[in-house]
Protein backbone atom coordinates (compact mmCIF):
# COMPACT_ATOMS: atom_id res chain seq x y z
CA UNK A 1 0.00 0.00 0.00
CA UNK A 2 0.94 3.39 -0.47
CA UNK A 3 0.00 7.13 0.39
CA UNK A 4 -1.44 9.27 -2.00
CA UNK A 5 -0.04 13.10 -1.23
CA UNK A 6 -1.66 16.22 -2.47
CA UNK A 7 0.29 19.62 -1.55
CA UNK A 8 -1.80 22.51 -2.54
CA UNK A 9 -2.02 26.09 -2.23
CA UNK A 10 -4.39 29.02 -2.80
CA UNK A 11 -3.38 28.93 -6.63
CA UNK A 12 -3.39 25.15 -7.33
CA UNK A 13 -1.19 22.20 -7.10
CA UNK A 14 2.44 22.24 -6.15
CA UNK A 15 2.98 18.64 -6.04
CA UNK A 16 1.18 14.95 -5.46
CA UNK A 17 1.78 11.23 -5.90
CA UNK A 18 2.32 8.54 -4.19
CA UNK A 19 4.74 8.50 -0.80
CA UNK A 20 5.90 5.57 1.81
CA UNK A 21 6.25 8.01 4.27
CA UNK A 22 5.58 11.82 4.43
CA UNK A 23 6.79 14.11 7.47
CA UNK A 24 5.64 17.11 8.46
CA UNK A 25 5.58 20.03 11.24
CA UNK A 26 2.65 20.91 13.15
CA UNK A 27 2.03 23.36 15.95
CA UNK A 28 2.04 20.35 18.20
CA UNK A 29 5.21 18.50 16.98
CA UNK A 30 6.59 16.32 14.15
CA UNK A 31 4.64 13.84 12.67
CA UNK A 32 5.36 10.70 10.72
CA UNK A 33 2.94 9.41 8.23
CA UNK A 34 3.31 5.82 7.15
CA UNK A 35 0.12 3.82 5.72
CA UNK A 36 -2.44 2.84 7.84
CA UNK A 37 -2.01 5.86 9.77
CA UNK A 38 -4.79 6.82 12.48
CA UNK A 39 -6.80 10.17 10.93
CA UNK A 40 -5.14 13.51 11.89
CA UNK A 41 -6.24 17.32 11.31
CA UNK A 42 -3.52 19.66 12.08
CA UNK A 43 -1.74 22.88 11.54
CA UNK A 44 1.23 23.22 9.95
CA UNK A 45 4.01 25.27 11.47
CA UNK A 46 4.83 28.50 10.21
CA UNK A 47 7.77 28.36 8.03
CA UNK A 48 8.69 25.05 8.05
CA UNK A 49 9.73 21.92 5.77
CA UNK A 50 7.92 19.00 4.50
CA UNK A 51 9.61 15.89 3.53
CA UNK A 52 7.59 13.06 1.22
CA UNK A 53 9.39 9.84 0.73
CA UNK A 54 9.23 7.37 -2.08
CA UNK A 55 8.91 4.12 -1.81
CA UNK A 56 12.47 2.69 -2.37
CA UNK A 57 11.54 0.27 -5.02
CA UNK A 58 10.20 3.40 -6.84
CA UNK A 59 13.68 4.85 -7.01
CA UNK A 60 12.84 8.21 -6.75
CA UNK A 61 13.91 11.53 -4.59
CA UNK A 62 12.55 12.54 -2.06
CA UNK A 63 10.86 15.50 -2.18
CA UNK A 64 11.23 18.28 0.48
CA UNK A 65 9.09 21.56 0.04
CA UNK A 66 8.95 24.84 2.28
CA UNK A 67 5.87 25.33 3.46
CA UNK A 68 4.15 28.80 5.17
CA UNK A 69 1.04 27.79 7.57
CA UNK A 70 -1.96 25.61 6.85
CA UNK A 71 -3.13 22.68 7.35
CA UNK A 72 -2.10 18.64 7.26
CA UNK A 73 -4.58 15.91 6.90
CA UNK A 74 -4.43 12.46 6.89
CA UNK A 75 -7.50 9.95 6.23
CA UNK A 76 -7.35 6.54 4.45
CA UNK A 77 -4.29 6.73 3.25
CA UNK A 78 -4.49 10.15 1.46
CA UNK A 79 -2.48 13.12 2.54
CA UNK A 80 -3.57 16.59 2.10
CA UNK A 81 -0.97 19.48 2.70
CA UNK A 82 -2.95 22.36 1.94
CA UNK A 83 -0.32 25.41 2.62
CA UNK A 84 -0.79 29.30 2.42
CA UNK A 85 2.60 29.25 0.71
CA UNK A 86 5.12 26.21 -0.45
CA UNK A 87 7.77 25.47 -2.89
CA UNK A 88 9.36 22.52 -4.10
CA UNK A 89 13.37 22.53 -2.76
CA UNK A 90 14.29 22.12 -6.02
CA UNK A 91 12.62 24.53 -7.97
CA UNK A 92 14.04 27.58 -5.47
CA UNK A 93 16.39 30.22 -6.42
CA UNK A 94 18.16 30.46 -3.42
CA UNK A 95 20.37 33.35 -3.96
CA UNK A 96 16.77 35.24 -4.10
CA UNK A 97 16.04 33.54 -0.99
CA UNK A 98 19.11 34.86 0.59
CA UNK A 99 18.31 37.90 0.11
CA UNK A 100 14.80 37.90 0.90
CA UNK A 101 15.63 36.76 4.32
CA UNK A 102 18.35 39.24 5.01
CA UNK A 103 15.83 42.31 3.55
CA UNK A 104 13.30 40.35 6.15
CA UNK A 105 16.21 40.18 8.95
CA UNK A 106 17.16 43.89 8.41
CA UNK A 107 13.52 45.23 8.22
CA UNK A 108 12.26 43.49 11.71
CA UNK A 109 15.82 44.59 13.03
CA UNK A 110 14.61 48.64 12.20
CA UNK A 111 10.93 47.51 13.77
CA UNK A 112 12.64 46.35 16.94
CA UNK A 113 16.32 47.50 17.42
CA UNK A 114 17.89 45.92 20.17
CA UNK A 115 15.09 43.03 20.13
CA UNK A 116 16.67 39.37 21.57
CA UNK A 117 15.21 36.23 22.48
CA UNK A 118 11.34 36.54 20.82
CA UNK A 119 10.34 34.57 17.54
CA UNK A 120 11.36 35.60 14.66
CA UNK A 121 8.62 37.25 12.01
CA UNK A 122 6.92 34.63 9.56
CA UNK A 123 8.19 35.86 6.77
CA UNK A 124 11.84 35.05 8.14
CA UNK A 125 10.82 31.63 9.07
CA UNK A 126 9.28 30.94 5.56
CA UNK A 127 12.45 32.38 3.78
CA UNK A 128 14.62 30.30 6.40
CA UNK A 129 12.52 27.05 5.50
CA UNK A 130 13.01 28.20 1.90
CA UNK A 131 16.62 27.63 2.33
CA UNK A 132 16.32 24.40 4.64
CA UNK A 133 14.03 22.79 1.56
CA UNK A 134 17.04 23.95 -1.00
CA UNK A 135 19.85 22.26 0.95
CA UNK A 136 21.05 25.52 1.63
CA UNK A 137 21.66 26.24 5.60
CA UNK A 138 19.18 28.92 6.52
CA UNK A 139 21.33 29.97 9.45
CA UNK A 140 24.31 30.75 8.62
CA UNK A 141 25.73 34.51 9.43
Amino acid sequence: MTLQVELVVPEGEVWSGSAEMVIAKTLDGDIGVLTGHTPVLGILAEGSVVRIRPHAADGGDEVVAAVNGGFFSVSNDRVSILAQDAQLGDEIDTSAARAALDRALQDAQAEAPGATGGEEPADVRYYRALLRAAGDPADRA
